[in-house]
């Protein structure tokens, strides 16, 4: 099966509609254990969900309307692991940011889902 899943989209709808949305990592700041990386976006996680790495599904948070608009599918070489990472309202420009963060390094790839 291949093609847009509408089913697929209203599970995450309701799965973010009933979630708090925790912006741990706001636009500007430093990575805790990059400094050198700057979030471009606000990054954080949905409380009381779990993800591959055992914390809360990550999201990036856009400066658009806040309905869910895309999602990265993130493959990282070091951590040995995969995960999904859901952009709620985010701008052609923060998708852009946000696909090149997950892109920049020989260590992590991603692909962008549009919704």
């Amino acid at each position: 099966m291949t093609g847009y899943n509408e089913e697929f989209w209203n599970a995450l709808d309701d799965l973010v509609n009933k979630s708090e949305i925790v912006i741990d990592r706001p636009k500007g700041s430093a990575h805790p254990k990059y400094p050198d990386f700057i979030y471009r976006v606000d990054y954080g996680y949905l409380r009381d969900t779990s993800s591959m790495d055992g914390a809360g599904i990550d999201v990036w948070v856009g400066s658009g309307d806040k309905k869910i608009d895309a999602i990265m599918c993130i493959v990282d070489l070091k951590k040995r692991d995969s995960e999904i990472k859901i952009l709620i309202g985010c701008t052609e420009e923060e998708k852009t940011e946000v696909y090149q963060t997950h892109n920049e390094t020989q260590y992590m790839k991603g692909i962008l889902i549009r919704r």
